[in-house]
C-alpha cells in the first residue's frame, strides 16, 4: 500500500521497522521515526507507549509476516529450512531486527506473540514427528532439533548477507545440512 494511503500507526510501524533494523533499540531515535513516518513524536507515544513497546510491536508484526509466509512443516524440515533461509535472505531487515532484539532485550523474544505460541506449536509438531517417524534422529529433543535447524538457516543467511554470495548457491547447502542434522 502506498505510504500516502497508510494510517498514521501503519506509517509509524513501517518507519520504526527501518529505524530499528538500521540502529537497534539503543541507537534508534524517536524523532527520526516520527520524521520518516510523517508524524509527530506524540503520536508514537499515544499509539505505542514508548520506544521499547514500539520495538516489540515491530518485531511481533514482522514475526507474524514470517509465520504467514513460511509456515512450519515438521514433516519436511529440509524444505522448511530452505524456505525460511530464502525468506531470511530476502528480508534481511527481519534478521537484523531479530539480532538487535536478542542482544538488547535478552529473553524477551520468547514471550512476544505470535512467536511464543508458534514456538509451542512447533515443539508439539516436532515431538509428534520424533515419536512417529523412524527417519529422524530420535535422540534429539524437539527444542534441540529446532535449534539446530534454525542455526543452520540463520548461520547460512548471515554468511550470504556478509559475503554477497547468492541465496541460490547456499539454499541447496542449507537443505543438505538440515538433512544431515535430522538423520538418525
Amino acid at each position: 500500500m502506498p505510504s500516502s494511503q497508510r494510517t498514521t500507526p501503519e506509517r509509524i510501524l513501517a518507519a520504526a521497522g527501518d529505524e530499528f533494523a538500521e540502529h537497534g533499540l539503543a541507537g534508534a531515535r524517536v524523532d527520526r521515526i516520527a520524521a520518516r513516518a510523517g508524524a509527530n513524536k506524540e503520536r508514537i507515544y499515544a499509539n505505542f507507549g514508548g520506544k521499547d513497546a514500539l520495538f516489540d510491536r515491530v518485531l511481533a508484526d514482522r514475526i507474524a509476516e514470517l509465520l504467514d509466509t513460511v509456515p512450519f512443516d515438521a514433516d519436511d524440515l529440509p524444505g522448511y529450512a530452505e524456505r525460511l533461509f530464502r525468506f531470511t535472505v530476502e528480508r534481511s531487515d527481519l534478521t537484523r531486527l531479530l539480532l538487535w532484539h536478542t542482544l538488547e532485550r535478552p529473553g524477551r523474544l520468547a514471550t512476544i506473540e505470535p512467536g511464543a505460541s508458534s514456538q509451542v506449536a512447533k515443539m508439539a509438531a516436532l515431538a509428534a514427528a520424533l515419536e512417529q517417524r523412524t527417519d529422524l534422529d530420535r535422540s534429539q529433543t524437539p527444542d534441540r532439533l529446532l535449534g539446530q535447524v534454525l542455526g543452520v538457516v540463520y548461520g547460512a543467511a548471515l554468511g550470504v548477507l556478509a559475503s554477497g554470495t547468492t541465496a541460490d548457491e547456499a539454499a541447496a547447502d542449507v537443505r543438505r545440512s538440515v538433512e544431515r542434522v535430522i538423520a538418525p
